[in-house]
């Protein structure tokens, strides 16, 4: 949640957050009256407790004769601090509630407004041109024998594929030269679990307004992430942490989104899928390393892209677009021949203290006492990436050139061959 120091001392700040991500304004004003009110009920809860430890003790002291009418004003004393301390109880609920539908607070220079709204801050690479009609992905996919959309669907339903032959060993190529890079780069590698518990999921800022994205087990009262952030911000839950050096891991795992209001968008290929893979960066460090850090996973993100011989465009995606826990997001999309558009590939987000506040993760200060640390993500490699990577480096005859970064992951293969039907 938001800094309750900050919301006291500079409402304005937040004011102007929640309008530019345009959300509610007054929430900021109602956070405001619920946090006077819990401290007015704290003050009163903790002065009748006072008065009940004093009471105690000239209870203790008085003679036998009065302690009966003494005990009896005692016992009234103590229901009466009972009541203050679930009034207290009910207020710092209620501040708790309000606070946590206030976003993340966003950094200066973040756009204001909507998905559209978003700056281009460079582009990078030159669009492949085509001397024939080139394929899209999928077609690519099944010519290869990588891709099989019509059996995931048999088998699960819409939205759902198989990567077959070429297409899973150049996913497993993929994540294994993203990882290779990511331990280059000082990442713990981590292989997360995929269903979490609902204060982890709260945690990390994932079931305020997009809840209905996510798949929940009833039965279990558990949840299935759609990123290993989930589960990367939740390690280190409830700890007090060393971050003199940023801790920094790398999550690999398979990830579940339920596409709710996607009907209709995407519905070819792998573009936007239920299940997919994704390797994830995740960032525990000081708050005031955070912009760096957030710098560096862009670097490591865009080092990849060029390396595959993508164009991509990075932007600075709008307040109302970043969801609650980032403060700043920057996306970087690659650009899809077949859709004369650039798609997002991947993204990195500086959460600040937001999810750290609300997971209690902390860091000792110099003066002994405890604050919260600064969380940050960015996805290095994930199934998306071979959209771009298929229609980028296809040839007329439907075979694809494997990026020279990746032929060691494949065994030497520089060229997918279209399979004999």
């Amino acid at each position: 949640m938001i800094d309750p120091v900050l919301l006291r001392e500079n409402p304005d700040v937040i004011k102007r957050s929640q309008e530019a991500r345009g959300d509610s304004v007054e929430l900021v004003d109602q956070a405001l009256q619920a946090d006077r009110e819990r401290r007015a009920a704290i003050a009163a809860f903790e002065e009748l407790r006072a008065e009940q430890n004093a009471f105690g003790k000239q209870v203790a002291a008085a003679p036998k004769e009065q302690k009966k009418e003494l005990v009896a004003q005692a016992q009234s004393l103590a229901g009466r601090v009972k009541e203050a301390q679930a009034a207290s109880n009910e207020a710092d609920a209620r501040f708790t509630e309000v606070l946590r539908s206030i976003g993340n607070p966003i950094i200066d220079g973040v756009p204001a407004g909507g998905e559209d709204d978003f700056v281009t801050l460079r582009t990078v690479g030159e669009k492949p041109t085509f001397d024939f009609e080139p394929r899209d992905h999928l077609e690519l996919g099944e010519l290869l024998g990588a891709i099989d959309m019509a059996r995931g669907a048999k088998v699960s339903g819409a939205r759902f594929s198989y990567l077959r032959g070429v297409g899973a060993r150049l996913e497993i190529a993929l994540m294994n030269m993203a990882l290779d890079r990511a331990l280059a780069a000082g990442f713990i590698p981590m292989i997360t679990p995929t269903l979490v518990k609902p204060e982890i999921m709260q945690g990390t800022g994932f079931l305020g307004a997009h809840a209905d994205e996510i798949y929940h087990l009833p039965a279990d009262d558990l949840y299935l992430t759609g990123t290993s952030e989930v589960a990367l911000a939740g390690y280190h839950a409830d700890e007090i942490v060393d971050v003199t050096e940023p801790i920094r891991y790398a999550g690999w795992s398979t990830c579940y989104r339920r596409e709710a209001g996607s009907a209709g968008k995407d519905t070819r290929g792998i573009i936007r899928v239920h299940q997919f893979n994704k390797l994830e960066m995740f960032v525990y460090t000081l708050p005031e390393a955070a912009e760096a850090e957030h710098a560096r996973l862009l670097q490591l993100q865009e080092d990849m892209l060029q390396s595959l011989g993508l164009s991509y465009r990075v932007i600075d995606t709008a307040a109302g677009d970043l969801g609650s826990s980032a403060a700043r997001k920057y996306d970087v999309e690659a650009w899809v021949p077949t859709q004369d558009a650039y798609r997002e590939l991947t993204s990195t987000s500086n959460c600040t203290t937001f999810q750290a506040r609300r997971l209690d993760i902390r860091y000792r200060t110099e003066s002994g006492k405890t604050s919260p640390v600064a969380t940050l993500n960015g996805t290095l490699a994930t199934t998306r990436w071979l959209v771009a990577i298929l229609e980028t480096h296809q040839q007329a005859d439907g075979s694809v050139i494997v990026p020279e970064p990746l032929r060691p992951y494949l065994g030497g293969l520089e060229v997918l061959e279209p399979i004999e039907r």
